[in-house]
């Protein structure tokens, strides 16, 4: 039986309640997250924060990363000073994820960013965000409602891997975000468009590799393919390393 890939998503810090015990912190990440892994056939491991210098050894383990969606990138990443809409309370978060994300570059690892992850992607390759996207496009749409996701068409962009992933003109996908990429970061790419020019997916423009991020949750909808694609991507890594020699 040929191993699942092993496929590491980080998680956070928060308190939480359980049992008997209430307000202790924990380790959280929403379950579908690793439903979506198992989904497309890997072996999800959760990353919790640590120091960013053990980065490097936690990413040699692992055969592809996902960051997480979550609370807002702290913009002193990319030099500005905070929007009073902007939450950036996970210092901790950020310099792991960060360091995360670094490491596996460097390796050319296949990597995933969903949400915040695709933005922290941007941030990491020396772009910038919107911190809050409603004062660019004049409407919520992007935000869903209190304690659910909303929806939207985005458009992939023809000629581009993810294009390749989702070949119809627009998918419907869900959402839950107010800030988006504004500048690009270094070799990426925009992949995936709203119908008000949101950017919602880039990818590695250099064909380095299996690098995207996605604006949308694809772990709440019902669309395998995004994961799937990693899952395909990181059997192939791992395949490779295990090639014997001679």
């Amino acid at each position: 039986m040929t191993p699942r890939p092993v496929i590491g998503i980080s998680s956070y810090l928060t308190t939480a309640a359980w049992g008997r015990f209430d307000q202790r912190l924990a380790v959280m990440l929403p379950e579908r997250y690793p439903a979506l892994v198992r989904a497309g056939g890997g072996l999800a491991v959760l990353l919790p924060p640590d120091a960013p210098e053990h980065a490097p050894a936690a990413v040699a383990r692992l055969d592809a990363l996902v960051i997480a969606g979550g609370e807002d990138v702290d913009p002193a990443l990319y030099g500005e000073q905070p929007h009073p809409s902007t939450e950036a309370v996970a210092p901790e978060r950020d310099a792991w994820e960060a360091a995360l994300l670094r490491a596996a570059l460097a390796v050319r690892m296949p990597v995933l960013g969903i949400c915040r992850g695709m933005q922290l992607l941007n941030v990491v390759r020396g772009g910038s965000l919107h911190q809050h996207l409603p004062d660019l496009v004049r409407h919520e749409g992007h935000a869903g409602g209190p304690n659910s996701y909303g929806r939207h068409a985005v458009r992939p962009v023809a000629g581009t891997m993810l294009s390749g992933l989702l070949p119809e003109p627009s998918v419907v996908v869900p959402t839950s975000h107010h800030q988006a990429v504004d500048r690009i970061g270094e070799r990426l790419t925009v992949c995936a468009l709203a119908e008000d020019g949101t950017v919602e997916a880039v990818e590695d423009s250099t064909g380095a590799g299996f690098v995207l991020g996605v604006q949308w949750h694809p772990e709440q909808g019902e669309d395998p393919r995004v994961m799937q694609a990693l899952v395909g991507a990181a059997a192939a890594t791992r395949a490779g390393r295990l090639v014997p020699v001679g």
